[in-house]
């Protein structure tokens, strides 16, 4: 029997994750927890084999968690987000596994079936040897390490993005739109993640809705307003506003 605790701030995700497991004969929840404080004391007072950690909530995020759990107490961890760079940093340091949010019937399924495998091969011991994988990366990383890729769904299956790939970043709301050369594609990340995970020597931002790849810049068109129209290498053309025109175009002396 594998017993699994639930981590996540939100009620409605939490009992999608419970109704799920409930109908699985093998697994047992031991508990819940809303926020990090309290996935940090039901791992160790419960001891789960297997927990559904959210990446983002209040107090500690789902990383700060298990920074805190004592190693021989560490459970194998399925990183439950909204977001896809967190996505893909879980795949990236070999997670047991990670669910985007809203994800489907068939991809729950796949996750079980992950977690079964690696409990039948040793369960725990696998699974603390990849988070102690995962948490030694970010001591070491630090804050200025940036994503080299972004992770992005496209017809029920992750394609990756290449930083160095990108022509810019325009914003959507609550989401951005990642621009190359070949397409187009949405990612769940606000315009002011993004920007912070991008190399600001590289990139840079230059509207409210708008952040561009350097290198890919041909060529800056003043108009008598102030403002200019930044023109990339594939033809596209963004509108750099006066406000942010020092990031993008340098002074003249004396100015």
């Amino acid at each position: 029997m594998i017993r699994a605790l639930i981590v996540d701030d939100e009620p409605l995700a939490r009992r999608g994750i419970h109704v799920r497991l409930e109908a699985e004969s093998d697994f047992t929840i031991v508990g819940e927890a809303e926020d990090g404080n309290g996935a940090l004391e039901a791992i160790r007072v419960l001891a789960p084999d297997l927990v559904f950690l959210d990446v983002q909530m209040p107090a500690l995020d789902g990383f700060e968690v298990l920074e805190r759990v004592a190693p021989e107490r560490l459970p194998m961890v399925v990183f439950v987000t909204a977001h896809d760079a967190h996505a893909l940093r879980a795949f990236e340091v070999h997670a047991l596994d990670y669910l985007l949010k809203p994800f489907s019937e068939e991809r729950f399924r796949d996750c079980l079936e992950r977690a079964r495998e690696a409990f039948a091969h040793g369960g725990n011991v696998g699974a603390r040897q990849r988070v102690r994988e995962l948490l030694e990366r970010l001591r070491h990383a630090g804050a200025d390490e940036r994503p080299r890729r972004f992770a992005v769904r496209d017809r029920g299956h992750i394609e990756f993005v290449s930083v160095t790939d990108l022509c810019a970043v325009e914003a959507a709301e609550n989401y951005v739109t990642l621009v190359t050369e070949r397409g187009r594609h949405l990612l769940r990340l606000t315009l002011a993640d993004m920007e912070q995970q991008l190399d600001p020597s590289s990139f840079a931002r230059i509207h409210r809705s708008t952040i561009v790849n350097l290198d890919r810049v041909r060529e800056i068109v003043p108009d008598s307003h102030g403002d200019c129209d930044v023109r990339l290498a594939n033809g596209t053309v963004y509108r750099l506003s006066r406000g942010f025109r020092d990031r993008l175009v340098p002074r003249r002396r004396g100015a």
